[in-house]
């Protein structure tokens, strides 16, 4: 079987009697086919080009036709131009075309007319499907590169959601970002629509839906003092706020994360820019959670999956407090058994209470020591799966840990981002209030509070001295 390739440029005369007998012949031959491909004049000269390069053909002229073999695949067998085709269909079908030049040159202006609206529709049609903007800060950090594919593989936010990604960096990494926007594109994900570098500043965050916050700052005390690097993010954001009031959608999504002050980027965001939601800017603490998961995994030889349940409070990106009160597990080997669903309180399960103390409870632990060593996939992942979840829904019962603003619960000072135990429910979050806290675990969050009060306070340069007890209390 084979069929006929026509191409030709749309206002051309010879490619519209070209096609004009193609169709006849496709009319009255029952083995004749037809595949047409119009193209725009100013697009006509490059596009032969790169199609007489592609398969070893000499032309230069509009129509190209060429037969292709359908059973046998490679390149086509090149006829010509229209002289070419005219032989060729007289030889074998006695079949030529007496079209007249003034008829030709009506048809080739039909032609184009009907292919400029044609174009016409479609850019209407792509308009209406509008794909998700979403922006990521400091894109050069080792996050990005693994985040680009969770987010476009379409696990996040679902298989018919096509997202366009724009990747915002300083000047002096424009070269990295050109390279991670090369490579995402040769990948081929069939939902990115597009993705682009920023250097320039001024052009951030332009019709943004979700805006992931990486910024970070390598700690040095020995360098300057931590009060600086608070002032430092806080500058960083003075920034962001703005330019998001100003060029992003009004119900903009706002995620912070990073290896260094997640909870204070997101309150500075909120600070500077008022008019963003509060409840649309969050702070990522679920590296902390799945690392805290993996780690009680390992000591109890079952899958990571089984592990339900784990709290984070305080600081998503500092001090915080692993809570184990209500983690639950799942498919235990033990001598009890149960149904699918069946669990087991995990403290039940672990009796070397000194092992928690010295993996979770102790400064510096070896928890905080896995996080801190990450390369990229564990905050990817926690992205990752937060975005999942504040658009489809966190598992039914589970407890996620998010960093949020306080509203007063669990005795935390109101106007500070803590990360406390929430679940995500048709595309909003809300913080599970019912859960009960010992004597013990409310001491642990309000040192963890009053950090975090003193972060956002130096940030603010509210305060121009701290006092010595209060210093010791940032450094920890």
């Amino acid at each position: 079987a084979a069929v006929a390739v026509f191409t030709g440029k749309a206002d051309c005369p010879y490619y519209a009697k070209a096609e004009s007998l193609a169709d006849c012949l496709q009319a009255n031959l029952p083995n004749f086919r037809v595949h047409k491909i119009t193209q725009h004049p100013d697009n006509w000269e490059q596009w032969l080009h790169d199609i007489c390069e592609t398969n070893g053909w000499e032309h230069r002229q509009s129509p190209i036709v060429w037969r292709e073999l359908l059973d046998r695949g490679g390149k086509g067998q090149l006829l010509g131009g229209l002289n070419d085709f005219l032989e060729y269909a007289q030889q074998y079908y006695g079949i030529t075309s007496m079209m007249l030049s003034e008829e030709m040159l009506n048809i080739a202006e039909e032609n184009l007319q009907a292919y400029l609206e044609i174009v016409k529709e479609d850019e209407e049609i792509k308009s209406l499907i509008k794909p998700m903007q979403i922006w990521i800060t400091s894109a050069s950090a080792p996050i990005c590169y693994q985040l680009i594919p969770l987010l476009a593989n379409g696990e996040v936010f679902g298989m018919t959601t096509e997202i366009s990604l724009h990747l915002l960096d300083t000047g002096q990494f424009k070269e990295v970002l050109c390279s991670i926007v090369m490579e995402a594109e040769d990948m081929a994900f069939p939902l990115l629509r597009s993705i682009s570098e920023h250097t320039q500043i001024d052009e951030a965050f332009i019709e943004a839906d979700i805006i992931i916050v990486l910024d970070d700052v390598l700690l040095n005390l020995e360098v300057q003092s931590l009060e600086n690097y608070i002032r430092e993010v806080s500058e960083i954001c003075q920034v962001y706020a703005p330019l998001i009031e100003k060029n992003a959608k009004s119900e903009v999504r706002v995620i912070s994360s990073g290896k260094t002050f997640a909870n204070l980027k997101a309150m500075m965001i909120m600070t500077y820019g008022p008019s963003i939601k509060p409840e649309n800017i969050i702070a990522i603490a679920t590296s902390w959670e799945s690392a805290a998961k993996g780690m009680l995994a390992r000591k109890l030889n079952i899958s990571t999956a089984g592990v339900k349940d784990v709290i984070v409070w305080g600081n998503s990106a500092g001090s915080n407090y692993i809570d184990l009160s209500r983690a639950k597990l799942y498919g235990y080997d033990s001598a009890i058994w149960g149904q699918a669903n069946f669990q087991r309180p995990l403290l039940n399960m672990i009796y070397d209470r000194e092992w928690i103390h010295s993996a979770f409870l102790s400064a510096p632990s070896s928890l905080s020591s896995r996080v801190s060593r990450c390369a990229g996939m564990l905050p990817a992942h926690a992205v990752a799966t937060v975005l999942r979840y504040w658009c489809h829904g966190s598992p039914p019962g589970e407890i996620v840990s998010v960093g949020v603003l306080s509203e007063g619960q669990f005795c935390v000072p109101e106007g500070i981002i803590f990360s406390m135990p929430v679940r995500f429910h048709n595309g909003n979050w809300e913080v599970i209030t019912e859960l009960e806290i010992d004597g013990t675990t409310q001491k642990v969050l309000g040192r963890l509070a009053h950090e975090l009060t003193q972060e956002k306070l130096v940030a603010l340069k509210e305060i121009e001295e701290i006092h010595p007890y209060e210093e010791e209390a940032l450094k920890e």
